[in-house]
């Protein structure tokens, strides 16, 4: 052998032996001698205390899955048990995060190139006491000290492909969000397969997600409301694979609301998308602006089943679905799908929402309308006073301005009753900083619409308001079907409303209501029983004393309303019938709710009716009296003129006549005389 051979092979020899006593010193190193120092540089990099207090291991294995020659290369399997993580020093409970045991493997052939791959962490009996403080500061946020801006990134890359888990705790504090849960993780008896939680259609789409693996339980508050709720979810969770799912199942309740998801969640480590069955249910809409940030009114009882899915990280916010969802609000059935983008500079809800079957009472609710028992039921905050008629229940204008919303309502069939035939509605809501518009909130009813542009502006304090409505071709024959008289009538209702106000309620927004309201009445009928069917027990008194037992044509019915600061006074309120012209004067006082209305009939040709002295209407909205005027009968003629004289007016309630084919409208006479100055004519009997 020459001596180059000789140097070359007694190097290789060295080298080899080298190598050896190496693989010889790693494998048998007891490495809980560099425990403290491993403890030291952690506690000193997160600035809070680390330590691993048991036994810190390093074994090497094959790893047989990877294949070929690298299946013959040792991994190191680093062990490391019962590891503790201290608090920040302006926490005064000691620790943070505990663990019985962790255990996972380094790929070695990766560290030549300066990545660190960890295909799987196992953490064994984790447990964790989170907390946020009211000042904000959270002990999930670690300080890394300042950073040096002229240091060089490092070139070192972390590869974590997976986490594993076992029974475990975690206990999280927010004193920010006035929360405070503890979350019990416990292993199933046995795996439970995804598609026996989510059904088999749906796990199909969703692809191959593993098994439930772990039972959850949860407990405490939320928000400041009360939470208790169960669930279960899978064993191992991909941090690399961003389309692995991950099995989600819970069932909670936070106070009054439940809530019920199903489903997976994918990109875990950057909290990336949800995709979820979820079933929501509680005693009001409303109550659920604490729990989401979502405004939404208050409504009767509500339960609905959809598809909620979300992406957290678009660039323009995160965006949730709520898509092809069904359920119920009160009695009436609800459908459609919502979006919400949590964007700048307020978040917005987009949407269409429809109901096949719509019961008017489950609106009432939307203006506080509903039942003193209905709104506790729902956490009403107010009451409506005894002997109130108009809602007296606040809106919460201060929830506006948290959100924008650009909603469609179509109500394709409405449930009032069988005497009152609302037929559809239609509304489109729009929220924009504050100011609430339904542009159009449109009626349909008795053949005819009714159409409504209502803005609220609650940005003012108190806010301010502004209605503005048209009813037209209301069908007479439909609003009273079960009336024989009306039956063959052609008559039909009109009407015209605009007013404004101040106030965050409806009764408030009336109380300083200013306005106009007008309305025409053409080829109606009139009778006692008529009064009965619209539940006016006055009306039914007036009639009685006007009329007797009898059913009486009505040519005309003219009313128009002038009103200031929650004043309505009468300019005209006259009916014109068969026997009589019956004027109407006074007010209704929308501020303290009182009547005091004064009706003063004429009769025509012979003496069909009896009276003999005026009528008055006088009292609270909620339950005024009726009784005979106790004046000289030199006075009824007052009311004939007081109509020759409202030329204004009745020019103003023309406008209201449409055209009507062939059929002439029997107000125009009526109208037409006092437009001129003219009263109509009346032959006083004797």
């Amino acid at each position: 052998m020459t001596r180059p051979a000789k140097i070359i092979t007694w190097t290789l020899a060295s080298l080899l032996l080298v190598l050896g006593v190496l693989v010889i010193v790693i494998a048998t190193f007891d490495w809980n001698r560099i425990k403290p120092t491993l403890n030291a540089k952690v506690s000193e990099a997160l600035h809070r205390p680390f330590a691993i207090n048991g036994n810190l291991a390093v074994r090497w294995q094959r790893e047989p899955e990877q294949g070929g020659w690298r299946a013959w290369l040792p991994w190191p399997h680093f062990i490391a048990e019962d590891l503790t993580l201290g608090n920040p020093d302006w926490l005064k409970e000691p620790q943070m995060v505990g663990l019985k045991r962790v255990e996972f493997r380094l790929a070695p052939l990766p560290l030549l190139v300066q990545q660190i791959v960890i295909p799987r962490i196992g953490l064994n009996q984790p447990t964790a006491s989170l907390k946020r403080l009211a000042d904000g500061r959270a002990n999930w946020n670690f300080d890394f000290g300042p950073k040096d801006d002229q240091a060089e990134a490092s070139q070192w890359v972390l590869d974590i492909g997976a986490i594993g888990f076992d029974k475990g705790q975690v206990r999280l504090d927010d004193q920010s969000l006035k929360t405070q849960l503890d979350v019990l993780i416990d292993p199933l008896g046995k795996p439970i397969p995804f598609g026996d939680i989510v059904g088999k259609g749906a796990a199909q789409k969703t692809g191959a997600a593993q098994d439930y693996a772990f039972g959850l339980k949860v407990k405490g508050l939320y928000k400041g409301q009360a939470l208790a709720g169960t669930g279960k979810i899978g064993g191992l969770l991909a941090l690399q694979d961003a389309a692995q799912p991950f099995p989600l199942q819970a069932d909670m309740a936070i106070g009054a609301t439940r809530i019920a998801v199903a489903g997976t969640l994918t990109d875990p480590r950057n909290l990336g998308a949800l995709d979820l069955r979820l079933r929501l249910s509680g005693t009001s809409l409303g109550n659920l602006y604490p729990l989401t940030g979502v405004t939404l009114p208050d409504s009767p009882p509500y339960a609905t089943d959809g598809h909620l899915t979300a992406k957290l990280h678009e660039p323009g916010g995160a965006l949730f679905r709520y898509e092809g969802f069904n359920g119920k609000i009160g009695d009436s059935d609800i459908h459609g799908d919502l979006a919400f983008a949590a964007s700048q500079p307020r978040p917005k809800l987009t949407g269409k929402l429809v109901s096949n079957q719509l019961l008017f009472k489950d609106l009432a609710p939307l203006i506080g309308a509903d039942s003193n028992a209905q709104q506790k039921a729902r956490g009403g905050a107010s009451k409506q006073p005894a002997g109130k008629v108009l809602p007296v229940e606040a809106f919460r204008t201060e929830r506006w301005r948290s959100m924008d919303a650009d909603v469609t309502f179509s109500g394709k069939r409405i449930v009032h009753s069988a005497e009152l035939p609302f037929t559809d509605l239609s509304s489109h809501f729009v929220l924009d900083d504050g100011v609430l518009r339904l542009e159009p909130l449109r009626f349909g009813i008795a053949g005819g619409k009714l159409d409504a542009q209502v803005r609220l502006d609650g940005r003012s304090v108190p806010l301010q308001g502004r209605a503005q409505l048209s009813a037209r071709n209301f069908k007479l024959k439909q609003l009273f079907p079960t009336f024989e008289p009306m039956k063959t009538s052609f008559g039909e209702l009109n009407g015209d409303a605009d007013l404004s106000g101040r106030g965050n309620s409806v009764a408030a927004l009336l109380a300083t209501a200013n306005g106009d309201l007008k309305m025409l009445i053409n080829d109606g009928a009139i009778s006692r029983g008529l009064m009965e069917i619209a539940g006016l027990n006055v009306g039914n008194y007036v009639v009685g004393k006007l009329f007797g037992d009898k059913d009486v044509k009505i040519n005309c019915a003219a009313a128009d309303f002038g009103i200031k600061n929650g004043l309505a006074t009468t300019r005209v309120f006259v009916f014109d019938t068969e026997n009589a012209i019956i004027h109407i004067d006074g007010t209704a006082n929308f501020a303290s709710e009182q009547l005091d209305l004064k009706i003063n009939p004429e009769s025509k040709g012979v003496r069909l009716i009896s009276l003999r002295s005026p009528l008055y209407v006088r009292g609270p909205f909620a339950k005024p009296s009726a009784g005979v005027q106790a004046l000289p009968l030199a006075l009824r003629g007052v009311g004939m003129v007081a109509l020759g004289v409202a030329v204004g007016p009745a020019a103003g309630l023309l406008a209201l006549i449409a055209p009507s084919g062939d059929v002439p409208n029997q107000c125009t006479p009526l109208l037409e005389q006092m437009k001129t100055g003219k009263a109509p004519r009346a032959v006083k009997a004797g």
